[in-house]
């Protein structure tokens, strides 16, 4: 039973909106199983689409939330993901050492939840994906990884999602003729303002 102090998904969707289409639009176009997102505080949209979601927060409501017997599940109620959905959640800072294995994840989700790629860049499996946006820099940060690489920008408008996988040469661009690196958007936590936007932009780890 959901006490007055558990905040939900249902609730704080109404404040976000509904990103399950964004991730039913990934799964479609690279057949993602498995995902980890650090920051997620009670965002549950990825386990509507993807089978097995690993959620990490160290917010007390974030855990609340999660170790509300049947709560996850019965919000997602007739969701289309598998039979076979897996939710896992860990209560921790994602920038200390996790219990994940190595290498053991299709998709990394990084949406307003600080440096993630930084710290949490083990998990991804060779060829998996980095959903990232310039929030807190983190898109930035990976667009200049040279173990990454764009390959698509996800636009949304109006509560639709849209991938976008063609002409990705036009994105990426710095607005200022300042060079920028690494370093310094890690130090100012912001994000590099380019001449061509998107809500956010997936990334592919290059395989060795």
């Amino acid at each position: 039973m959901t006490s007055a102090r558990t905040q939900t998904w249902s609730g704080y969707r109404e404040s976000i909106g509904d990103r399950s289409p964004l991730f039913a639009a990934m799964v479609s176009e690279w057949g993602i199983s498995t995902a980890l997102y650090p920051g997620c505080y009670l965002d549950l949209s990825p386990s509507t689409a993807i089978d097995d979601v690993t959620y990490v927060d160290n917010d007390a409501r974030a855990a609340r939330y999660f170790a509300t017997e049947g709560l996850a599940e019965s919000e997602l109620g007739a969701a289309p993901a598998s039979t076979a959905r897996r939710i896992a959640f860990i209560a921790a800072d994602y920038t200390t050492s996790l219990p994940i294995a190595q290498g053991s994840v299709d998709l990394i989700i990084s949406l307003y939840a600080g440096p993630v790629w930084d710290h949490c860049r083990p998990y991804l499996a060779p060829g998996g994906l980095l959903l990232a946006n310039t929030s807190h820099g983190d898109a930035s940060v990976a667009a200049l990884d040279p173990d990454l690489e764009l390959v698509a920008a996800v636009h949304h408008r109006d509560g639709r999602y849209r991938i976008e996988r063609a002409e990705l040469d036009a994105y990426l661009h710095p607005k200022s003729a300042v060079p920028v690196d690494a370093e310094s958007i890690r130090r100012s936590g912001r994000g590099v303002a380019y001449t061509k936007t998107a809500f956010a932009y997936v990334f592919q780890l290059r395989q060795r």
